[in-house]
């Protein structure tokens, strides 16, 4: 890292910094020694300001001290670590003496001829302690990150070995006890790559880290029915290979984690971005405006290079198969567009450099450099308007999923024939989603919404010849539970990927109307004890592998509620009105809940599951005392409708309650609660979206109508002033549930530097 994390260049540590807990860790720090180095050098200090200066000094030498002996207690844990930790704590504690010494009021007090050095007198002393202690604290930081680091390699490692057994197993009662194993270590491996993916500062490092979580997430139920087909039929060769897909699948992913936390280079690097449009367009923007800057930034056969590369990419556009002509012949038009008005733009920009002073040629310029710049919005609109487009038609016509059923009977039937005929038909449906994956990842506008289009058009592109080969293995042995069942997983997979795609598009949507693309997380969880009375003795446990797997396709519909509620409140005029708050709030615990069924997020156990649908149901209860507010305003029919809805979710918040209430034992009862839990969140949500729509529709109708109510009284006869006025909204009440907390677990929780002023 060339400089703090508080962006001070005077603070060089030469260490990157890679994760938000190192670096929030190191902000206090930075922010003490900086008061100590930028105090006025007055002639004279009054009694306060020495004893302010004496209290920051003696602070950062104890907590230095603290920190120093968790260092070394660390070292003597770690011996691969101990020389560097001890090096490293030795050069702090020295710093922070030397701190404590400069900062002494004694020595501050006493006259200059005494020889005594101090803050006052030495100033280049302290700037050089204080980059020492930095640099020694934020190595110490660094070293104890690699634990984790080390943590995530040896539980892969486990995994992988317990994987190499299950691959070799020839027997059911073997396979049982060591793919029990295998789940336990994959929940352990998920909960810290989890943890690590939550803390990278880079976010297409998280990104990636996600990709390949999301894989070894729904790998591992097909892992189970694939090898348990396969123990049961061993002489299948499409077993075999739908196995053999699975294991290969698992290995990658689980290398990649390996690859982002270690930051080794893999030969795959450069292949996981591939140069979008996107990126063209916004790179080829910026050289266009830097000319007003300076008229050399560039040169004209430069500025044509990068426009003909952007064009060339266009042709992903105009050479499928599935772009109509109207479409290619729109994009065909704006790119010749593009290239008359960079032919303007470089004939005004050789002008305006040969008279540089000439007022006309700089106007000229200037109107040069927006036309070109809105030919090029108008090339990236035209592109996204064709990828969303086609990849809004697709989920559409796959929401059914005709060849998925059609290749389930025709495997239940023994139809072989018919198989290899909707196998098929669903290969060409995997090309044209595969295809339109890759046009979104040209237009997506973010670097991990970019890695999730790969992640999305490499799970179709794998996923599609798994479910041939297990429907193939069905059509063999069409008798065979374990076969259907084995179809069915990757069918899931499928929908499930699916689902995931229609997420997908509307975070690119929302990057290109200028919304944010990412999910606000939810801070707020339930204080222990206030909303748990009942649970006080229960155990707080985590879903193992199997446990999330099953989650995933009801955890997958509470996300795509929320984000449908999210985009229902965004059509709100009243932003403030309780209706959107109050529902903005339930998506985002609806979004927590969600997370949980993947392992991730701030609810890491069934316990804080169980607090926050506690938390959510009394937000639904002041949701429906709000709607009914609203429904006072409204006339006979149309208050019997938002009347109806509210008494359904009524009833939903208070079941939810009663349910996080009531204690359970038993892995099995606790299952069943939380699944209990988060169904009865998805039909709160299903009925709350169902209430935006109307209620949005008739709040702007009688806002309308009072409007105008408002506009006739101005000139009819105007109440006596006198008149109290009830205020709107007045006696509404703001539930505040929960305390706040940080997003990110410090998971260098016994290295705090400073205790609070």
């Amino acid at each position: 890292m060339a400089s703090s994390p508080c962006g001070n260049s005077n603070f060089d540590s030469g260490l990157e910094i890679k994760t938000r807990s190192v670096e929030q860790t190191l902000i206090p720090l930075v922010s003490q020694i900086t008061t100590l180095i930028n105090h006025k050098d007055r002639p004279k200090k009054s009694e306060r300001t020495l004893a302010a200066i004496h209290r920051v000094g003696q602070a950062v030498s104890v907590a230095v001290g603290r920190f120093v002996a968790v260092g070394e207690a660390i070292a003597s844990e770690n011996q691969e670590l101990k020389d560097e930790m001890g090096q490293a704590c030795f050069e702090a504690r020295r710093a922070g003496d030397a701190i404590a010494q400069l900062t002494d009021v004694g020595s501050a007090m006493q006259p200059q001829t005494d020889g005594r050095v101090t803050v006052f007198s030495d100033r280049t002393g302290m700037v050089k302690a204080a980059r020492l202690l930095l640099s020694s604290v934020t190595k110490v930081l660094v070293l104890a990150d690699r634990i984790v680091i080390k943590q995530i390699i040896t539980s892969r490692n486990k995994v992988l070995v317990t994987l190499d057994k299950l691959e070799r197993v020839s027997t059911f009662q073997e396979f049982v006890q060591i793919f029990s194993q295998f789940g336990n270590e994959m929940v352990e491996f998920a909960h810290l790559t989890g943890d690590r993916q939550n803390d990278l500062k880079d976010e297409k490092k998280k990104a990636r880290m996600a990709a390949a979580r999301a894989v070894l997430e729904k790998c591992t139920m097909m892992l189970l029915t694939a090898s348990k087909t396969c123990l049961r039929h061993p002489d299948c060769e499409s077993a075999r290979i739908n196995k053999d897909a699975v294991f290969h699948r698992m290995r990658c992913a689980l290398e990649q984690v390996i690859e982002i936390v270690t930051e080794a280079r893999s030969c795959g690097e450069n292949k996981v971005l591939p140069t979008s449009i996107y990126n063209s367009i916004k790179d080829f923007k910026g050289s266009v405006e830097c000319l007003r800057e300076n008229l050399h930034s560039s040169t004209p056969q430069i500025m044509a290079s990068q426009l003909e590369t952007l064009v060339e990419r266009t042709e992903d556009f105009t050479d499928s198969p599935y772009t109509s002509h109207e479409q290619r012949q729109a994009i065909l038009s704006v790119c010749q567009l593009a290239r008359q008005d960079t032919q303007q733009l470089v004939h005004a920009w050789i002008e305006a450099q040969q008279s540089v002073h000439a007022k006309e040629a700089t106007e000229e310029l200037e109107v040069a450099i927006l036309k070109t710049c809105q030919s090029i919005s108008d090339l990236r609109r035209e592109l996204h308007k064709v990828a969303v487009g086609r990849a809004s038609d697709l989920l559409k016509a796959h929401g059914e999923h005709l060849p998925l059923r059609a290749l389930k009977a025709a495997g239940a039937e023994g139809n072989l024939e018919a198989v290899a005929e909707y196998s098929q038909t669903l290969t060409e449906q995997k090309e044209q989603l595969v295809e339109t994956c890759r046009l979104l990842c040209h237009v997506s506008g973010t670097e991990p919404l970019e890695i999730t289009c790969i992640h999305a058009e490499e799970t179709f592109h794998v996923i599609g010849p798994q479910i041939i080969s297990a429907a193939q293995t069905l059509a063999l042995h069409p008798s065979s539970k374990i076969a259907k069942e084995n179809l069915e997983v990757f069918c899931e997979a499928w929908d499930s990927q699916l689902c995931d795609m229609a997420l997908l598009l509307k975070e690119i949507n929302d990057v290109f109307e200028g919304r944010r693309g990412d999910k606000r997380p939810y801070l707020s969880l339930p204080r222990p004890g206030k909303h748990s009375a009942n649970l006080k003795t229960a155990k707080a446990v985590k879903l193992d592998a199997e446990e999330q797997t099953s989650m995933a396709k009801l955890g997958l519909e509470l996300r795509l509620l929320s984000s449908d509620v999210d985009s229902e409140v965004e059509k709100w005029e009243e932003q403030e009105h309780d209706i959107v708050r109050q529902s903005q709030s339930l998506a985002s615990m609806a979004y927590n809940m969600y997370l949980f069924t993947r392992g991730e997020g701030l609810l890491k156990t069934t316990l804080d599951l169980f607090h926050q649908a506690e938390v959510l149901s009394e937000e639904g209860l002041q949701l429906c005392s709000s709607l009914r507010t609203f429904s006072t305003q409204l006339v006979d029919e149309e208050k019997s409708v938002v009347i109806t809805e509210t008494e359904k979710l009524v009833v939903l918040c208070q079941q939810l309650q009663m349910g996080a209430k009531t204690p359970v034992q038993g892995k099995t009862a606790t299952f069943q609660k939380v699944d209990s839990s988060i169904q009865t969140t998805r039909n709160i949500m299903t009925v709350v979206l169902s209430l935006l729509p109307i209620s949005n529709k008739l709040n702007k109708k009688y806002k309308s109508e009072r409007t105008s109510l408002s506009s006739l009284q101005d000139w009819g006869e105007r109440p006596d002033a006198s008149t109290p006025v009830k205020e709107e909204g007045a006696l509404s009440s703001k539930n505040t549930n929960g305390f706040g907390v940080k997003s990110l677990e410090q998971h260098m929780a016994g290295l705090n530097l400073l205790e609070s002023k």
